[in-house]
């Protein structure tokens, strides 16, 4: 398929001139059309509307659509004696640049007219009609001329670490159908459960569905099942299940994509099979993240290829779709390099390391994949070694996988952490359910362009889409599923189907306010992060005052707050513009919808001290990555969260954090306090120490105290500790700090060996 670029010149001389102008900001269709018209007329949906269709195939959607609109107004569309009417009709001869899955909508007083060139196009009409219909069933006047961006516009669920039901998959294919979106990726093997039914291996299921229940646990301190110990916790497909959501998908015009990973993340196939191992094992499903995890299927076994055949054969005939998901990430090839079947491989076949292994394995696969008229796609890992001839690739580390595949002519759908990993936080933790870290706020998504600037013309073509991922280590039901993954979902959708240069945030958060309407009428148990209340601040040097800012991101509701540490209410001061602080003062607030508390209470300590402000000279640079905002982010009074991506972390990767303070006049000195984050996940850790010094000079320094590490490094909890140092009461205008990095991750960790962060906040003198 080609990527469709724009609509033919007499639809844009119809309708694009008009459409700048005249957008309804109260109408919230998501993703927004490429070209909209809103007109003075429109007509209300009642019980003398009818639907009509241009043929019989169009029938499926025509039962849909009067299933939608009694839902959302309570109308029953009658077969016949109508007197306004909803025409679906598929037309061969619309313009070719509208595509597979463009459509033309025009709605007048008479009823609307639905068209286009593939039933795909008709469903996607529809989705833009029903997010067009008010409460009242009212339906504007307008003139759509609409076509995606991308052809992949999809979300991946990981049902391997938690299992969801198939009930659920249902809705969640009905969640992306709203949406516009078309592609459903289900991540359902792992080391942690296996989730589909194969005949020819039963022990799957039977063994490899099924770990030990430890969901009381972190996630990352979870033991490995002992002996005697039953398997209790998990679930599966049958092929039967399987069959009826690949259906239901296709009702939706969603294509089901499964992954089946090799040849890491195999623990629980090998759990039920461990003579497809290196080592024989044996093993058991994982109960969370155990690391390392180093368990692979063996590469230098012949039966392990056919074993993984037999499945992929099954696995083929149950999804139609034209890719499968092979994995291929985080394979840990220490097996592989003292397994003897594994060397002999790589001599035979003349391959240079465990890297090109690697290589032969995914190609291999390929092979039978292709000869069963599959393709074969893969996270970015898949490149390491050389990449398969005809493989896709899904980029995650970043977008630079899919800039090399691209421009080796391969697919790539892009899927960066940095913009897509819906496992991540979306606002400040301690108002949030738990997540495996990171942040990725609503506008961050929307700001993603799946589309780098570093690829010519002729490359960008290999871009096909762009998926969100939830992974779900901390994601154990629907309703939190729900909650990770929308309205950020609805911002990924606008961004697959829109153009580039047509995206506005600021109208895209007008839409949604009134999109969530909808969501609640699905029933979908979206974030209100969005409501969560942001902070900031701009400090007076010479008044030694803050100025504070507060906003939520949508400008939703309206927002009260309190100075005194108590918890804001309905009689609280509305904030109306910005105030100023000359203390250090606990600034609490929340938004307010109908006089009733909206959004959790967000709390800020803006500490006022004699650093404040002062400049700070860097002896070891910060990471780019992490830099809190700069220069001044040690002195400006603004604590972090335990969410190290939450823009107030300055990050040191590997290296000492060694700083100056210059407090710019003889200033006496009491304490040092030095703000620190762990999250040994994220590679994160505490310094072993930090010590401080002062100087009159700025030339010549005395020590005047350390504070050690009280915390061990291998605590799961995300934690924030201050170093602080005493002393008695000293002089000095400059103040100097060391925090000492760990270096490396230690041997125990899953990154052993690699460059550890150190992450700091704030320098507090007093």
């Amino acid at each position: 398929m080609k990527r469709i670029i724009y609509i033919s010149v007499f639809i844009i001389l119809a309708i694009l001139s008009a459409c700048e102008n005249k957008q309804d900001v109260s109408m919230s269709i998501i993703p927004l059309p490429v070209s909209l018209e809103i007109h003075n007329s429109g007509f209300g949906i009642n019980d003398q509307t009818g639907i009509e269709v241009s043929g019989e195939e169009l029938s499926g959607i025509k039962n849909y659509l009067a299933d939608e609109i009694k839902i959302l107004i309570g109308i029953s569309i009658p077969d016949q004696d109508y007197s306004s009417v909803i025409q679906l009709e598929i037309d061969a001869d619309l313009p070719d640049s509208l595509g597979n899955e463009g459509y033309i909508l025009e709605v007048d007083a008479k009823g609307a007219k639905l068209q286009a060139r593939s039933e795909e196009g008709i469903f996607y009409a529809v989705q833009t009609l029903l997010q067009a219909i008010n409460e009242e069933g009212i339906v504007p006047g307008m003139s759509v001329a609409d076509y995606p961006r991308f052809e992949w516009r999809g979300f991946m669920l990981d049902v391997s670490r938690h299992f969801f039901p198939k009930d659920y998959i249902l809705k969640v294919i009905d969640y992306l159908a709203l949406h516009k979106m078309n592609t459903l990726h289900m991540h359902l093997t792992d080391d942690q459960g296996w989730r589909l039914e194969i005949r020819k291996y039963p022990k799957l299921t039977e063994t490899g569905a099924w770990r030990v229940d430890r969901e009381d646990k972190h996630w990352n301190a979870r033991e490995k099942q002992k002996p005697g110990e039953k398997a209790t916790y998990g679930g599966f497909y049958t092929q039967d299940d399987i069959r009826e959501i690949v259906a239901y998908a296709r009702s939706r015009y969603i294509t089901i994509v499964p992954e089946i990973e090799m040849p890491g993340h195999t623990t629980a196939a090998l759990a039920a099979y461990p003579e497809y191992s290196c080592t024989g094992g044996p093993f058991t499903v994982l109960p969370g993240g155990v690391w390392p995890i180093t368990d692979i299927y063996c590469a230098g076994k012949d039966e392990t290829f056919s074993f993984l055949e037999d499945i992929l054969s099954e696995v083929i005939e149950l999804f139609p779709s034209e890719y499968i998901h092979i994995g291929g990430d985080e394979a840990n090839k220490m097996e592989w390099e003292r397994c003897p079947d594994c060397q002999n491989r790589i001599k035979a076949e003349g391959l240079a390391d465990e890297h090109e292994l690697q290589s032969y394995f995914i190609t291999r696969i390929e092979k039978f994949l292709n000869s069963k008229g599959r393709q074969l796609i893969g996270w970015d890992e898949i490149l390491e070694g050389g990449l398969a001839p005809n493989a896709a690739v899904m980029s995650w580390r970043g977008t630079e996988g899919g800039i090399a595949a691209a421009r080796a002519g391969h697919p790539v759908v892009m899927s960066p952490t940095s913009h897509c990993y819906f496992d991540y936080y979306q606002g400040k933790p301690e108002l949030e359910p738990l997540a495996i870290g990171g942040y990725l706020p609503l506008e961050k998504v929307y700001s993603f362009n799946p589309v780098p600037d570093e690829l010519n013309e002729k490359e960008e073509k290999y871009i096909r889409g762009v998926q969100a991922n939830l992974w779900t280590e901390y994601v154990s039901t629907p309703e939190h599923a729900d909650y990770m993954a929308f309205p950020r979902l609805a911002a990924l959708a606008e961004i697959a189907w829109i153009p580039d240069n047509r995206k506005d945030f600021n109208d895209f958060a007008s839409r949604l306010r009134s999109h969530l309407l909808l969501l609640d009428k699905k029933g979908i148990n979206y974030a209100k992060s969005f409501a969560n209340v942001n902070l900031e601040t701009d400090f007076n040097t010479e008044k030694k005052e803050f100025l504070v800012q507060l906003s939520n991101t949508l400008d939703y509701g309206e927002i009260r707050y309190t100075l005194d540490g108590s918890d804001p209410a309905v009689v609280s001061p509305v904030f109306r513009e910005p105030f100023t602080i000359g203390e250090t003062s606990m600034v609490k607030a929340a938004t307010f919808v109908d006089g009733k508390a909206y959004s959790g209470i967000a709390s800020e300590k803006v500490w006022i001290h004699k650093a404040t402000g002062a400049q700070v000279q860097y002896i070891n640079e910060y990471s780019e990555k992490y830099t809190a905002g700069g220069d001044d982010a040690l002195t400006n009074s603004l604590r972090g969260s335990v969410n190290l991506g939450d823009g107030r972390w300055q990050g040191y990767n590997s290296s000492d954090m060694e700083v100056v303070i210059d407090l710019g006049l003889e200033t006496e000195i009491n304490k040092v306090i030095t703000g620190c984050l762990q999250t040994a996940g994220s590679w994160v850790f505490f310094p072993e120490v930090v010590s401080a010094f002062i100087s009159d000079d700025g030339k010549t320094y005395k020590a005047i105290g350390t504070a050690k590490n009280t915390i061990s490094l291998k605590d799961p909890e995300r934690k924030i500790q201050d170093f602080t140092i005493q002393t008695k009461a000293v002089k000095a205008r400059y103040v100097k700090v060391l925090a000492v990095n760990v270096g490396v991750c230690p041997e125990w960790h899953s990154g052993a060996g690699e460059p550890a962060w150190l992450f700091v906040d704030e320098i507090i003198v007093e």
